[in-house]
């Protein structure tokens, strides 16, 4: 509170001495010292004023935010002043404007150094998901409803609501978690602090949220010195920060409050991010952490807010400012189908989160993705890719409105389209929910060939549909899947066939009594495959009940 005040009392003053006229030409420019209430009630006023600017807004507190009140002060008092002191503050006030324009128009020249700070990695494709995994696709609002149908949990209910969902990695396992935080300025008063938060599994839908008690005095939600963007702004007065606070679990259950910091890029325009702040809202300790020193239990380092501006430096300021508005070349939009500020956090391999945005045209009535980037939610490192360029993606839109076609009679939609690798073939993996919030099934859909779909009650059962799916359409399941490929021999006891399109697809039970399945495509061979005939056969090991056969060789036909 201390800077605040030695902040306001210099600025007020300051403005105070600019503002006051010390000369007077009313008799011959002769100079008359002005009455001290005048000059004492000035400065009192303009010190209220520039403390309750900067206490309410939370505005940082560098000397490049008083450009608005420099031009006003100055103004004013190059107007009511005479003589040379006029000259002066005229002098001033075109200083000021100067300066202000620089801020204001910083955005036309900066947009070359904002796609340097936001170039990605280019690559052709994303690695291909391993089956054997479940896939973080519980959608944000389904489990916000479960959270909400349980706030009974919550000691004098009355009090409060829920807060902000995000998604986390606690103990090995996937979560969402959200606290829970007051419903208005009484509430606040009555209640003195939060009872804690909510956390519910982000991988199986029919889990049930828990309510884990954890006093919280310093929320979004507090008032005045508690209030938790308050309380940061009084500790590092001068950092500039970008998003939203964030609630971020440790692995003992402990909860605590992060925001990322930056740098502007010109002037007050753009932001590059450096490091996070971290709260202990229990007691309101603070700490500051650069990027490469985040302690291991935040996921969220770098805030989805930052990532969507990032992505918007990097999709339009290719060729700079002025391209982005008229030419537009090689300018490509980030989606806002994202589930946090337009991107969709998801989780890689080994536990990473990463921050999920699929890019698209400008020109209007275009659902073909461009590509799509991954951004580490640790580092702020991103890379692009850009899919297979012999092959038009359709992008998340696109995904969406075949759900909402598939469904139309249902009213059911979907929510948080995710793009994986499976199987090497790109797909969108995308959450249907009704029109009450409720989760009804996962639907996957090829983004090369949209025709190829598939729907299950979790995200594993429609997977292994979508792998029939994929060779019933043409298609192939190569071997960039994650599981092994392998060889073995024996005899067909049982064949049935499928003619699909252009192609047969072939399931056949060995002697070994595991059941293989084909497409012509890839084996043209194998629509004469009968019972009886040794086999020689490259599958896949996925340990599911039908297994992908890359290629069937029959002995005494080759």
């Amino acid at each position: 509170m201390g800077n605040i005040i030695l902040f306001s009392l210099i600025v007020g003053l300051a403005s105070a001495l600019v503002l006051i006229p010390f000369t007077n030409n009313k008799s011959k420019e002769e100079k008359k010292q002005p009455k001290t209430g005048i000059l004492l009630a000035a400065i009192i006023l303009l010190i209220v004023i520039v403390f309750s600017v900067y206490y309410f807004t939370n505005l940082d507190r560098n000397i490049t935010s008083l450009w608005m009140i420099a031009v006003i002060i100055t103004a004013l008092g190059a107007l009511f002043s005479a003589g040379k002191e006029r000259i002066i503050k005229a002098c001033l006030f075109l200083a000021s404007l100067a300066g202000a324009a620089f801020i204001l128009l910083a955005f036309l020249f900066n947009a070359d150094e904002k796609y340097e700070i936001a170039k990605m990695d280019v690559k052709t494709e994303i690695e291909t998901f391993d089956e054997n995994e479940t896939p973080a696709s519980v959608p944000p609002k389904f489990a916000r409803n479960k959270m909400k149908k349980a706030f009974g949990q919550v000691p004098n209910t009355s009090y409060y609501e829920l807060g902000n969902l995000q998604i986390q990695k606690v103990n090995g396992e996937y979560v969402y978690i959200a606290p829970v935080e007051f419903s208005g300025f009484f509430k606040w008063i009555n209640g003195d602090e939060t009872p804690g938060y909510f956390t519910i599994s982000a991988t199986d839908s029919s889990a049930n949220p828990k309510f884990i008690k954890a006093g919280m005095e310093y929320t979004p939600s507090s008032y005045f010195s508690k209030n938790i963007e308050r309380h940061i702004r009084m500790q590092y007065p001068q950092y500039i920060f970008h998003g939203d606070v964030q609630l971020e679990i440790d692995d003992e259950g402990k909860p605590h409050y992060i925001r990322s910091y930056g740098e502007f890029v010109t002037a007050r325009n753009g932001f590059d991010v450096k490091g996070i702040v971290i709260v202990d809202p229990k007691n309101g300790q603070t700490k500051n952490y650069k990027l490469a020193d985040v302690p291991a239990f935040i996921d969220g380092a770098v805030s989805p807010e930052v990532v969507s501006l990032q992505n918007s430096y990097f999709g339009n300021y290719i060729h700079g400012f002025w391209n982005s508005k008229f030419g537009k070349k090689d300018v490509k939009l980030p989606s806002d189908e994202g589930t946090e500020a337009n991107v969709s956090p998801i989780f890689d391999e080994n536990g990473e989160m990463f921050y999920f945005t699929d890019f698209t045209s400008p020109k209007e009535g275009v659902d073909s993705m461009l590509g799509y980037s991954l951004t580490n939610s640790r580092t702020g490192e991103a890379t692009y890719y850009t899919g297979n360029l012999e092959e038009s993606y359709m992008d998340s839109q696109g995904a969406l409105q075949i759900i909402e076609k598939k469904f139309i009679e249902k009213k059911w939609d979907g929510e948080m389209p995710v793009l994986y690798n499976f199987y090497g073939e790109a797909s969108w993996l995308t959450p249907v929910l009704d029109a009450n919030g409720f989760l009804q099934n996962y639907f996957i859909v090829s983004a090369a060939n949209p025709e190829i779909s598939s729907y299950g009650s979790t995200p594993n059962e429609a997977l292994k549909l979508y792998k029939t799916a994929l060779q019933r359409g043409g298609g192939t399941v190569d071997g960039s899947s994650k599981a092994d490929e392998k060889k073995i021999s024996g005899t067909v006891v049982r064949v049935y066939k499928e003619r699909v399109g252009d192609f047969t697809i072939i399931t056949f039970l060995l002697n070994n009594k595991q059941s293989y399945i084909i497409s012509s495509e890839s084996s043209p061979m194998a629509i004469y495959l009968q019972e009886g005939d040794q086999v020689n056969i490259t599958y896949l090991d996925t340990g599911e009940g039908f297994l992908p056969a890359k290629e069937v060789v029959i002995e005494g036909l080759n």
